[in-house]
């Protein structure tokens, strides 16, 4: 897939028939007081200041694993370096979604200039049927959530082997030992913890290998201060040290995976593990307000679908957090972008897509101008490439198929997790990574210590059935052999308008991971915080299906709230859908600064 370049004009004529009413007119400058930034019953303060660095910054979701990132930078390695030994520690130290059995996505930009996207997500084992996942009667079972059928081949260490390969500098083996080393033992802290509710204890308890790993007291969860020893774990991050992908994809580790999926009747097999790649790909690419946003391509949906959004938003000005005219417009955009993203996405390597359409300017001009002061039900508003070639007797579709009924593929939840890096020379990776629900599919594979994926859950089980995240999934990705399951997952780099790196970021949290990034990056852009703030502020969520506007708890005034509701809006204000963004920014003079999530609670480290 060629690079996917567009070059926004600063203003779409065209659009002045979806503008608002003179009573909506776009909003005045901000005053610029950070207290002011959004509403005071917001919890978090607007006056937090960022991590600062002048040579290097690592910020994860834990801080064990940002602080072995910044020891890799710190003995000379470069980015991708660090990166590397980040997702071990995370599998280690973050089990319910850092991992070696999952899978995930890269987009690095190197100090040269040069970008590269890495698609290492999971595949549907060679023995995998569209219809695995029904009982006699058509109906879906949990076997895709719970269990060893759930498991696609895993896909993390290859990733990491080829980001290695292409852009590591320091030896493997050292980039894997610190994950050893936390395997052996580590402090257990009350990050760690939050992710063993008695609700995860019971579903864990009924698989051995997953109880004796993890619930060491009697079937119970360490407590905080607790040296947490995973033996079986160390033994396989030893051998992926020692031999490379070898180490996890063929001898005793593959024999392992096999064993594990033969005793409790998965399909997985040591031809699966053997056949697996990684792909690389060109990353996303477009431009908002100046500034050259790379993202990742399919078989991750986030890059095309924020794209489309923000070519849509893009010719208004927004400067105002807590205004209804700024929701109500990026909300239709989102409603629109969703629609596409759900209909056309899925693992290019299996289906064709109109992805130069969907992230062109003409296109956004086409979706913006039915927009209107009002909300559009999203029961009609519908996949738009067939309508667009004929608005525009110039647009070409591609080879899609544009007659698949509307769809949506399933995500990651909040057991998703994402790392950002910087390094002194400029070289930058953004990596988002899961195992799906918290903990996968729940199984540990006995003797290797490590939990498997219960990604099968993000093909379609089921046409119009929705998944354990309440999205509904449609034809392009139904399962077959080998093919990677569509993903939210949008790990994102963003540079300036002279060219140079700004901004690194992305967040867990399913469908939200699209919207919460986006907003991120327009934080800082549209409406000039900085980078704590950006990740701090209250979020809003739309994805077309369901037909409402998500938002956090006190995070906007009840006077937009009702504004929204007013133009005919379903305002839904609820938690869990913020995610939990790690993102560095880096200023004019070259200070590095950073900002991991509070929501959740990990740790920005620079040196």
């Amino acid at each position: 897939m060629r690079p996917l370049r567009l070059l926004l004009p600063a203003l779409l004529v065209s659009l002045a028939a979806c503008a608002d009413t003179a009573g909506d007119a776009d909003p005045p400058a901000s005053g610029g007081d950070a207290t002011d930034l959004w509403p005071t019953a917001w919890r978090y303060d607007a006056t937090t200041q960022p991590t600062r660095a002048e040579n290097g910054m690592v910020v994860s979701t834990d801080e064990l694993a940002s602080e072995v990132g910044v020891e890799v930078l710190r003995d000379g390695g470069n980015a991708v370096d660090a990166a590397i030994a980040v997702q071990f520690a995370l599998a280690v130290v973050n089990p319910e979604a850092g991992n070696i059995g999952g899978g995930g996505f890269m987009v690095a930009r190197m100090a040269d200039g040069q970008a590269a996207a890495l698609d290492f997500r999971e595949q549907a084992p060679g023995a995998a049927t569209a219809d695995m996942y029904l009982d006699a009667d058509g109906n879906v079972t949990d076997a895709s959530v719970v269990g060893h059928l759930a498991a696609g081949v895993p896909g993390t260490v290859m990733g990491m082997w080829e980001a290695h390969q292409r852009f590591g500098t320091l030896d493997w083996e050292r980039l894997v030992q610190p994950a050893v080393d936390l395997a052996e033992g580590f402090e257990v802290r009350d990050r760690f913890l939050g992710s063993l509710s008695e609700t995860m204890v019971e579903a864990l308890s009924a698989f051995p290998a997953s109880a004796a790993q993890f619930l060491p007291r009697d079937g119970q969860p360490p407590l905080v201060g607790d040296t947490l020893r995973q033996t079986d774990l160390a033994a396989t991050l030893s051998r992926i040290r020692d031999d490379g992908v070898d180490g996890f994809y063929a001898g005793e580790t593959a024999r392992l995976i096999v064993e594990e999926m033969q005793r409790g009747g998965g399909i997985m097999t040591a031809a699966d593990l053997a056949n697996y790649t990684a792909a690389w790909r060109d990353p996303v690419e477009f431009e908002y307000d100046g500034y050259t946003i790379l993202s990742m391509p399919p078989a991750s949906s986030g890059g095309v679908t924020m794209a489309e959004a923000a070519n849509i938003v893009e010719p208004w000005d927004f400067a105002t957090f807590d205004d209804p005219v700024r929701l109500h417009r990026t909300v239709e955009a989102f409603r629109r972008a969703y629609s596409d993203r759900n209909h056309y996405l899925a693992d290019p390597d299996f289906v064709d897509m109109p992805l130069d359409v969907l992230v062109s300017d003409d296109y956004a001009r086409f979706r913006a101008t039915t927009i209107e002061d009002t909300a559009t039900p999203s029961d009609q508003v519908e996949p738009g490439v067939t309508a667009y070639a004929a608005w525009s007797p110039m647009a070409d579709a591609g080879d899609a198929d544009t007659d698949v009924e509307p769809t949506g593929a399933d995500e990651e939840g909040e057991h998703t997790t994402h790392f950002s890096i910087v390094d002194a020379d400029g070289n930058a990776v953004a990596i988002t990574t899961t195992i799906n629900s918290w903990y996968g599919s729940k199984v540990t594979v006995t003797g290797a210590g490590f939990v498997l994926n219960n990604e099968m859950d993000d093909f379609t089980a089921k046409p119009g059935v929705p998944n354990q995240f309440g999205l509904v999934q449609g034809e392009n990705n139904a399962i077959a052999p080998g093919k990677r399951m569509l993903s939210a997952m949008t790990p994102t780099i963003v540079l300036d308008p002279a060219g140079e790196l700004f901004m690194v970021t992305g967040t867990p949290g399913g469908s939200t991971i699209i919207t919460t990034v986006w907003q991120t990056i327009a934080n800082v852009v549209d409406l000039g915080m900085n980078v704590s703030q950006a990740v701090l502020a209250p979020r809003f969520h739309h994805q077309h299906l369901p037909d409402q506007i998500q938002v956090e708890p006190d995070g906007f005034s009840e006077a937009t709230l009702q504004a929204l509701r007013d133009r005919g809006h379903t305002v839904v204000v609820r938690g869990g859908i913020s995610g939990d963004v790690q993102a560095i920014r880096v200023l004019a003079d070259g200070t590095l600064e950073g900002q991991s999530d509070p929501r959740r609670g990990g740790r920005a480290v620079g040196y």
